[in-house]
């Protein structure tokens, strides 16, 4: 009977190292991608599952051919162990049929129970197949659900319950049976040895395989990890550090300048002029352009130093150990000249320039948040000083920001208040002095400080595309005024609104003068718009179609200050204009000599070549307007004939003149 007992320790070998080879290639699972762990995970337990029975099938078939040639009276341990076989044979084969789940709910029970029947008719609580109850439990916990698990577990500690009452009871006889020989313990360990070879191999050769899947894992995830940190703190399209990088280098350098008393300056590079290269070379061309200028920003400063991209076309360079301000300047110079180098890009020839902002540790501020926002101001003075510069912040700066600031928020207040307010200035037949048509001008009428002149706030209000809201109003009020003054029998005149740059590169602005023809009913005959001369050369082709565009409407087109910009005959015979405005400064010294007189002269005589007509600005006495007349001009306006006047005011004025209106 105890070779039969010794089959079933070799059963509990056998599964306590499977349980520890699946538990460990488990936990090599778990770490794979899901849909390869499962899929690789069915594929090993099922295998393992056939391994563990196929080694138990052929334990208890070596042991039960033993026992059949054996002369011991072996039928009781014969009949149960012929029984397991067949139900092992069996799990064998739904795990082959692919039912592992099944046949690792069938195993199990079937092992338990061979192990209980022997031990009942054997030794009881003193026969060492208990010894095989953990290792089936280990197995249940892996192979199994927990109802299952738990049921075994309760026979388990039920049955042992028994054995020890049967036990305590004197049912067994604790001796060695006579009949088991040297050759029968012999076959037994060889047995066992066998088995549990064979078992720890495949326990090792899975732990091999488990180690090596997690090196594997553990570099690409160290390498993933490599990854993620430098593309969470590196551009990705320049490889510079990005802006959290770039200023934890910087804010490092601040660190070690207070330490040892050195300074540091922090350099705000922005490209002029980027987003041209982006509209006429596309994005891609662009991005190229970019990688180039990060590695020339690299190159212009030395390897302490710190370059990284804030986003766009804006760079932060720290130059750490700076001795002095022309240490700086010859760092910031270095900038400059790099990249003025043309930059090759899809065979063509890119020529760049930069605006660079300075701002100095201890001098101008303590921390990075400070120095940034410094530098950022002092990039923006070098821009309006020309571009293609560097400025160190000065405190004026501030303060002129500031004051910008709030110059932009009152506007936009005015603007929702009601703040503005037309006036008109008449335009007069200059032989004649006929009233043939009005300019309207803006005036803020500050509740505080009174009325404000154009002078002091459009300049602002371009800068911050405010220009657009105001020069809406500007055509809507106009437009409704007009059509007020008919109404009220005036007859009708021609109405000259100014229109902004801006407001032809960011507005709408052929929608915008429909809609307020439409709305007030004006017709577009009444309505010129006056356009500056550097409009005309921003962007020739967009500005064509726009003229066009207005020109389908009906509205006229003049040119204001003529002669103060690009003033060329091409875009005149390209473009659909109706009047040229000769600016005041030619008027104001019109008398000043042969020269001056030679060039309204000249603007007089190109008009008429071109079937235009021509307005002279600024007309302040006779002696002038009759100049004028007599050189050819056509129109004339000044305060010679009426300042600029209120709504009320200027009606007032066209019906004390009402027989010198031109209709």
């Amino acid at each position: 009977m105890e070779s039969a007992h010794n089959v079933l320790i070799t059963l509990g070998s056998a599964l306590n190292c499977q349980c520890r080879s699946i538990t460990m290639m488990s936990d090599s699972f778990a770490k794979s991608p899901p849909a390869s762990s499962a899929r690789d995970s069915r594929t090993l337990r099922s295998r393992r599952l056939n391994q563990i029975a196929s080694f138990i099938a052929i334990a208890i078939a070596i042991r039960m051919i033993d026992l059949a040639v054996s002369n011991l009276d072996m039928h009781v341990p014969l009949m149960e162990l012929s029984a397991g076989l067949c139900l092992i044979l069996i799990t064998l084969w739904l795990n082959h049929r692919g039912a592992t789940d099944l046949a690792a709910q069938l195993l199990l029970p079937v092992i338990t129970a061979i192990i209980s029947m022997l031990v009942w008719n054997s030794e009881g609580l003193y026969d060492t197949a208990l010894l095989a109850y953990p290792g089936i439990l280990i197995v249940a916990g892996l192979l199994v659900g927990k109802r299952q698990f738990y049921a075994l577990l309760i026979f388990m500690l039920g049955f042992v319950g028994v054995i020890a009452w049967r036990s305590m009871t004197g049912a067994y006889v604790t001796t060695v049976n006579p009949s088991y020989t040297d050759y029968y313990r012999a076959s037994d360990i060889l047995i066992i040895l066998a088995v549990t070879g064979l078992s720890m191999q495949l326990m090792v050769s899975d732990l091999h395989a488990a180690l090596a899947k997690a090196e594997d894992a553990n570099a690409l995830a160290e390498q993933t990890q490599s990854s993620l940190v430098y593309l969470a703190q590196h551009d990705n399209l320049t490889q510079l550090p990005n802006r959290l990088l770039g200023r934890d280098r910087i804010e490092q350098a601040l660190n070690q300048a207070r330490r040892h008393s050195e300074r540091v300056a922090v350099l705000f590079v922005d490209l002029d002029n980027f987003k041209a290269i982006n509209d006429t070379l596309g994005h891609d061309s662009g991005d190229i352009f970019l990688q180039q200028v990060a590695a020339r920003l690299v190159g212009s400063v030395r390897q302490m130093d710190i370059v990284s991209r804030q986003g766009g076309d804006e760079f932060l360079i720290g130059i750490t150990d700076a001795r002095d301000a022309d240490a700086i300047s010859i760092a910031a110079n270095n900038v400059l000249t790099k990249l003025a180098e043309p930059f090759p890009i899809n065979e063509t020839q890119i020529s760049v320039s930069c605006s660079i902002g300075i701002a100095v540790f201890p001098d101008d501020g303590e921390n990075f948040e400070t120095l940034v926002q410094l530098a950022d101001l002092s990039m923006y003075q070098a821009k309006e000083s020309g571009r293609n510069a560097f400025r160190f912040y000065d405190a004026t700066m501030n303060s002129s920001i500031v004051k910008n600031l709030h110059l932009n928020s009152s506007l936009r207040e005015a603007l929702a208040e009601g703040q503005f307010r037309l006036h008109y200035q008449p335009i007069v037949d200059i032989t004649s002095q006929r009233l043939i048509g009005a300019e309207a001008l803006i005036r803020w009428q500050h509740p505080s400080i009174g009325m404000i002149p154009p002078a002091e706030f459009i300049g602002a209000a371009e800068k911050s595309g405010l220009i657009i809201s105001i020069g809406e109003w500007v055509i809507q009020e106009g437009c409704r005024q007009m059509m007020a003054w008919q109404a009220a029998g005036i007859a009708p005149f021609v109405l000259s609104v100014n229109l902004s740059p801006v407001q032809f590169k960011r507005g709408n602005i052929e929608a915008m003068i429909s809609v307020a023809l439409a709305n007030s009913g004006l017709s577009a005959q009444y309505l010129e718009l006056e356009l500056v001369e550097s409009t005309l050369v921003e962007d020739a082709e967009k500005f064509i179609a726009t003229l066009n565009g207005l020109k389908a409407l009906g509205v006229r087109i003049s040119i204001d200050d003529f002669g103060t910009g690009y003033s060329n005959l091409s875009y005149l015979q390209r473009f659909a204009i109706d009047k040229l405005k000769i600016d005041q400064s030619f008027i104001q010294r019109l008398n000043n000599g042969p020269q001056d007189l030679a060039i309204v002269t000249a603007i007089i005589q190109m008009a008429k070549s071109l079937n235009l007509s021509t307005t002279a600005e600024g007309i302040t006495d006779e002696y002038s307007r009759k100049q004028l007349a007599a050189l050819g001009c056509t129109y004339g306006q000044g305060y010679l004939f009426a300042h600029p006047k209120p709504a009320e005011e200027f009606e007032q004025f066209v019906r004390a003149n009402r027989a010198s209106l031109v209709s």
